[in-house]
């Protein structure tokens, strides 16, 4: 558990590149983590691909991020394995349901609002999703999650940034 802790604070000090420190943990589900920033103000779910292999300077990972002061919520955000071939899609697949992301470098988003929702909703009721792209070689490249435990954290990250939590 303490592993899967330090994983993701290292994880989400990519993210900002603020101190892992100013986070304050919301609590461990599964394979998932939630989170707390107090500045600006953010909370977030996040997990590690469970075959991470180190890319160039990062680890792989999903978030579920709601920024307040940005009238965010639910925002889905994957970083790849891998920086991705230019021009390459990026495939989220949650149990045999298809999205297409936005991306770029190794960075990907659903295209909007309602995408992230239907993302999103898809999670909440799948065991895995995959994410899929082509590297910079043209080879393919797949990052898998395991979803046990990401709707509590999507909740308890949502619920922290509605004053709830």
């Amino acid at each position: 558990m303490r592993l899967i802790v330090g994983i993701a604070l290292a994880l989400t000090s990519t993210l900002t590149g603020a101190p892992a420190m100013a986070r304050e943990p919301l609590g461990l589900f599964g394979g998932w983590a939630a989170f707390k920033d107090a500045r600006p103000l953010r909370c977030y779910a996040i997990s590690e691909a469970i075959d991470a292999r180190a890319g160039p300077g990062w680890r792989p990972f999903a978030s579920v991020a709601n920024w307040p002061g940005r009238e965010v919520r639910g925002q889905v955000h994957i970083r790849l394995g891998t920086v991705k071939q230019k021009g390459a899609p990026v495939t989220l697949t949650v149990d045999g349901r298809r999205f297409t992301l936005v991306a770029g470098g190794a960075d990907a988003w659903a295209p909007d609002a309602r995408a992230d929702a239907a993302i999103i909703a898809a999670m909440r009721g799948a065991e895995g999703m995959r994410v899929e792209t082509r590297r910079e070689d043209g080879k393919r490249h797949i990052d898998h999650y395991n979803l046990r435990g990401a709707a509590t954290a999507i909740d308890a990250a949502a619920l922290a940034c509605a004053g709830i939590g």
